[in-house]
């Protein structure tokens, strides 16, 4: 199976999944860390690909999105962006409207939290 198709099935088979260096469990960088840290704190179920394991997933995922950097996050197929995009929607809310609109189980309160502390 070549990097593409691993990468298509990936995306087709779990509702949230984050390309990322390293694990949710164990970051490798800061963006991949900050998105991770977003996702697991609001208790999404996601899937992480640890792109440093294999460097056909590394380039691949780049070359699928089109998109020239990691971490890349997709919701139920969909290419959402990366560690930018993710913190402006969840700090606007508008992750949760996707969560919410792509039947996405996550923490209301956990959201509300972060926005929270992050006013200014």
């Amino acid at each position: 199976m070549s990097a593409q198709d691993q990468i298509k099935d990936t995306v087709e088979k779990n509702d949230v999944v984050l390309f990322m260096k390293g694990t949710k469990m164990m970051p490798q960088c800061g963006f991949s860390s900050r998105v991770a840290g977003v996702l697991n704190y609001m208790g999404v179920d996601f899937t992480d690909v640890n792109v440093l394991a294999d460097a056909e997933i590394r380039q691949g995922i780049k070359d699928f999105s089109d998109w020239p950097t990691i971490p890349q996050l997709y919701v139920k197929g969909e290419f959402i962006g990366g560690c930018d995009i993710v913190t402006e929607m969840t700090l606007s809310g508008e992750l949760d409207a996707l969560f919410e609109a792509k039947g996405v189980t996550f923490d209301k309160d956990a959201a509300n939290k972060i926005r929270e502390a992050n006013a200014s």
